[in-house]
């Protein structure tokens, strides 16, 4: 009977996974090897011709020099991370406390992340406009005379990408730890407080080594996502001026949908596979020195 019983269960369990790994398959799996296996020709979109190259696609990205400007503008991209969880993490605590108006200030920090990310592009390029935009009028109402051109050069292009990509990512990071906050024992925060703690020494010895878990899950999602992302870029510069802006992501998409030459795009794919596998790894590697469970 116990057996029937566990055979059933199996079986069960069976019907609701699936359709979750069916898609796995379809739409992971075999696109992956498939990609695989183009990193290994000369496969161009529309092109009944495909050749076998060996190792010349990684031998091309081992000489190429725009995949090395494009991997330094990720590695830039990718400081609005930590940037973001911070920003997120004071927001959060600020929030947390008894404020006028709190639900609806937590309606507009997370507002920006279910945004339309063409509309945050046209909104972000008539801020960062260098001659008629508000922020640089800013600027030059408190004295400074030659403000950064922000988008339209290649000095500072990549890190006005920064500046969205934080202010994108702070309504969800502020909401996550929002949630991990109700968490900790008020109990805990008041027996410190006796015990003669200050604010800042709460905030710091006790309330952020809580955190630490939501704060892991929080930099290993945002790093992966940061790395994969490439609409906004692509809605505000297409990878200008001169390629400042273009990230791996966006360098991937161009070779395969502008250029349509997927077989150097997915040994590019690869590599990009390969570098958020690393970082994934360091972070798993790392967590057990600051991450408290």
């Amino acid at each position: 009977m116990n057996n029937n019983w566990m055979r059933r269960q199996r079986m069960l369990g069976y019907v609701f996974v699936g359709p979750s790994m069916i898609g796995v398959l379809l739409f992971f799996l075999i696109p992956a090897a498939y990609s695989f296996g183009l990193m290994f020709t000369d496969y161009k979109f529309m092109n009944p011709k495909v050749g076998f190259v060996g190792f010349d696609n990684i031998d091309r990205l081992l000489n190429d020099s725009l995949f090395y400007l494009s991997l330094r503008n990720t590695l830039i991209f990718l400081l609005a991370v930590p940037v973001s969880i911070v920003l997120g993490f004071v927001a959060a605590v600020i929030l947390n406390q008894r404020l006028y108006l709190k639900k609806l200030l937590r309606g507009l920090y997370f507002m920006p992340y279910i945004t339309s990310g063409v509309a945050v592009a046209f909104v972000w390029m008539l801020m960062f406009q260098p001659k008629q935009g508000p922020i640089n009028g800013l600027l030059r109402s408190i004295g400074i005379d030659n403000p950064p051109g922000w988008l339209s050069t290649t000095t500072s292009s990549m890190y006005a990408i920064d500046i969205i990509w934080v202010w994108f990512m702070l309504g969800y990071n502020m909401i996550i730890y929002l949630a991990a906050l109700q968490e900790v024992s008020p109990e805990l925060m008041e027996a410190a407080k006796i015990d003669g703690a200050k604010k800042g020494q709460v905030l710091r010895k006790i309330i952020w080594p809580l955190v630490s878990p939501t704060t892991f899950l929080l930099l290993i999602t945002g790093l992966i996502m940061t790395i994969k992302t490439f609409g906004i870029i692509q809605a505000i510069t297409q990878g200008g001026p001169g390629n400042s802006t273009t990230i791996l992501s966006l360098y991937v998409y161009q070779n395969a949908f502008r250029y349509y030459d997927m077989g150097y795009a997915s040994t590019l794919s690869w590599a990009l596979f390969a570098i958020i596998l690393v970082i994934t790894l360091l972070q798993w590697i790392g967590q057990k020195k600051w991450v408290h469970y």
